[in-house]
């Protein structure tokens, strides 16, 4: 079944991971001599949703109002003898609760692939902009020289570091749930240990000493995680569309043809694909506060924090699935203009590498006074009076200075450290998706 945003938590993809956790169960109950393995055989043939049918199972659960209960007499019907072992000793929160993390599991992978697209096209970028002079900026106002590829390397370090918080988290969530009616598995004997064990295999999950109904925690972290997530991709867009105003004009998005920015403007082109990912970005990150009170639930079960968790991961793991489409498109479409870039770097006329002459005056002059003599002759001219001060002419030659105020040749480490982050990114391209191209 393929799945999309839109259909991952749909009724049908539900109620068909409650029947893949059904016949999973037949079938670890089967292989410790629980129930007949012909039984197990015939059930899991028969968990198919569309062998029960889904208009008989809409009209019996809008008659129970139990899903799973109408589920398990269905699947009974449909497995003919081997019905008698449906459900054997579960309980309807094991199923739904490990139903939903096969999904979460299915979705998460689709958020890893467009992730890994993005970090490879961000390791791209590094790779090919190590070198592009543009100004970096603090508190929003040029600050020193650094390259295009450096500050994306700050993107990628970023990403990665989300990436290690989000795969931990999912590493912890992806453990089974199932412990029968309060987590202690009372309706298995002496081989409740052994089933939850052979029933994780199965699924591909890890054991949990308590496999109970209150394990929200785990969902809740990994909510919070994806929020950090959008945290991240969204202070990175938002860089992107600062970048593309018309004032800076050092990136943009390279549009389809017969893309039409205002129906009143002509003039108008508008960001397209940056906007909605901010957006999407935005929304997610605000779930980060509704996932912590998933966690309050009560004793050994408790219908209010499910259904509250039910909610939130309704809304937060589409929205990540969306988010992070749209950012791997974004980055994609994402075209540097270096021309503007040298261009906005020239417009300080070697102000911004006020450092670098101070720092060449500092071994004559000590760096406070360095400091005192440079910005004094800012703070009274401009900065052609640097050149004829006679403060820094007495120690510096006409060539040194204008040297010291080529922001060209003031960039420090923005290459090597570009460059490098161009070889992280490509690592963990890899690592959030194997297919990758990197």
């Amino acid at each position: 079944m393929t799945m999309t945003p839109d259909t991952i938590f749909d009724r049908d993809t539900q109620w068909q991971s409650w029947l893949d956790v059904e016949a999973a169960l037949a079938r670890a109950q089967a292989d410790l001599g629980m129930i007949p393995a012909w039984a197990a055989a015939d059930i899991t043939a028969a968990a198919d949703l569309d062998r029960l049918g889904r208009d008989t199972m809409a009209a019996d659960v809008k008659l129970t109002m139990a899903p799973v209960l109408s589920l398990t007499r269905l699947l009974g019907k449909a497995a003919g003898k081997a019905g008698d072992y449906v459900h054997w000793g579960a309980t309807t929160q094991n199923v739904m609760q490990t139903g939903r993390l096969l999904l979460l599991r299915k979705a998460d992978t689709e958020i890893r692939v467009h992730l890994g697209r993005a970090t490879a096209r961000m390791g791209t970028l590094a790779q090919e902009h190590a070198k592009t002079p543009m100004a970096g900026r603090t508190n929003r106002q040029h600050a020193l020289p650094i390259t295009f590829g450096f500050k994306i390397a700050g993107w990628i370090e970023e990403m990665e570091r989300a990436e290690a918080r989000l795969t931990d988290a999912t590493t912890r969530m992806l453990a089974l749930p199932f412990g029968g009616a309060v987590g202690a598995m009372h309706a298995f004997g002496a081989q409740g240990r052994a089933l939850n064990r052979k029933l994780a295999a199965d699924l591909g999950l890890r054991e949990l000493l308590v496999p109970g109904r209150t394990v929200n925690d785990l969902f809740a972290e990994y909510v919070v995680q994806l929020a950090m997530l959008a945290m991240t991709v969204e202070r990175i867009m938002t860089e992107v569309y600062t970048l593309m105003t018309d004032e800076i004009g050092e990136v943009t998005e390279q549009l389809d043809k017969g893309t039409v920015g205002s129906s009143t403007m002509p003039q108008k082109v508008n960001p397209k694909y940056v906007v909605r990912t901010i957006s999407l970005a935005a929304e997610l990150r605000g779930l980060a506060s509704p996932a912590l009170e998933t966690g309050r639930s009560s004793h050994e079960g408790d219908s209010v924090a499910n259904h509250l968790l039910s909610s939130v991961l309704d809304r937060a793991v589409p929205l990540a699935w969306r988010m992070s489409q749209s950012f791997a498109e974004t980055l994609t479409r994402l075209t540097p203009n270096p021309a503007r870039m040298a261009k906005n770097l020239s417009r300080s006329k070697g102000a911004i590498n006020a450092e670098n002459l101070m720092m060449a005056l500092a071994p004559m002059t000590g760096r406070a006074a360095a400091h005192d003599i440079v910005h004094h002759v800012l703070e009274a001219g401009c900065v052609s009076d640097l050149a004829t001060a006679n403060d820094i002419t007495l120690h510096l030659s006409a060539d040194e200075i204008s040297a010291a105020l080529s922001p060209a040749l003031y960039t420090g480490d923005s290459e090597v450290i570009a460059l490098e982050a161009a070889d992280v990114a490509r690592a963990l391209a890899m690592r959030l998706n194997p297919t990758t191209d990197a």
